[in-house]
């Protein structure tokens, strides 16, 4: 399933959701984006749909092995970005609100060559 930025967005926020206090519904998702209740019940949708994520009898929302592969995907870049951009001295929440931009857009290929050019400033 080819997602869009938005979609790629819930995704992380319930990965981030799930990490910081396990169960994750719907209305979470929604105050934690600033989103209303019927547009994050249609992205679950999509989501659940594309096999992105289920939902149990109860309405908690969990990440199947795909969706948490492309969660933890986009998560990763947000937080390598974030890190990059604050080490080149740009401040924090600039940093993190343009590693959100970026890490929709940026390729493998870039973004790896930015994590090993990270693992080797780290190692020295």
């Amino acid at each position: 399933m080819k997602l869009q930025e938005s979609g790629e967005m819930y995704l992380e926020t319930i990965l981030i959701l799930s990490q910081q206090g396990g169960s994750v519904r719907s209305i979470d998702v929604a105050d934690y984006m600033g989103y209303s209740k019927p547009s994050v019940s249609r992205a679950v949708g999509i989501l659940r749909k594309g096999g992105l994520l289920t939902v149990d009898k109860n309405g908690y929302l969990n990440l199947t092995e795909e969706g948490s592969r492309r969660a933890n995907k986009i998560y990763e870049r947000h937080k390598l970005i974030t890190e990059y951009l604050m080490y080149l001295g740009v401040d924090e929440k600039t940093a993190n609100d343009d590693a959100c931009k970026i890490e929709h857009v940026i390729s493998d290929e870039s973004f790896d060559a930015i994590k090993e050019h990270v693992k080797k400033f780290k190692d020295n």
